[in-house]
């Protein structure tokens, strides 16, 4: 952990991708499991390229993914990946993978709390948006756990494993949030 943002809580630091994690991220997006809902296997020159677009230093102002490796902060160990893409007027993407092993144990959600008090607050960001496709309970959950809405629903609008799946489109404006205590 040697450059950009680091983010903390009593369980994790949240640190910017670097080139030594390539090997983590390159598991989450091949995995089955993890990639249930979010996409169909990529050709590896497509995830060379997803990694090689989170690795340049990431300040408030940057268009590229603020991409955090979440690591168990008394053994190091990687549990996954979180943080958000700035979009138009003040508003983000947030997103989030986590290996299978690390899932259920509260970790994405003490991710991302600390993203949203991150992004509402040094971050500048006024809104925060995600898109889940639709069935992925734990997704919907964790978001709204943490504050988010659901806005609607769009139906068949997105290609995976060989069907068309409906998308939720999640929504947090900053007056909404509630900050971690």
């Amino acid at each position: 952990m040697t450059h950009g943002l680091q983010l903390t809580t009593p369980r994790l630091i949240c640190a910017q991708i670097e080139q030594q994690d390539w090997a983590f991220f390159h598991r989450l997006l091949v995995s089955p499991e993890v990639q249930f809902y979010v996409a169909d296997v990529k050709p590896e020159e497509e995830i060379r390229a997803a990694f090689a677009a989170r690795l340049p230093v990431w300040s408030t102002q940057s268009s590229h993914w603020l991409c955090l490796v979440v690591r168990e902060r008394e053994t190091g160990v990687r549990l996954g990946v979180t943080g958000y893409i700035r979009q138009d007027n003040d508003c983000a993407e947030v997103g989030f993978l986590f290996a299978p092993e690390a899932q259920g144990n509260g970790y994405a959600r003490e991710s991302l709390q600390v993203v949203c008090d991150f992004a509402f607050g040094a971050g500048g960001i006024k809104r925060l948006v995600a898109t889940v496709t639709a069935g992925n309970l734990p997704s919907r959950r964790l978001l709204e756990k943490t504050g988010f809405v659901l806005e609607k629903e769009i139906p068949e609008s997105y290609w995976l494993r060989n069907t068309w799946h409906s998308d939720w489109l999640f929504s947090l404006p900053r007056e909404d949030y509630r900050p971690s205590p």
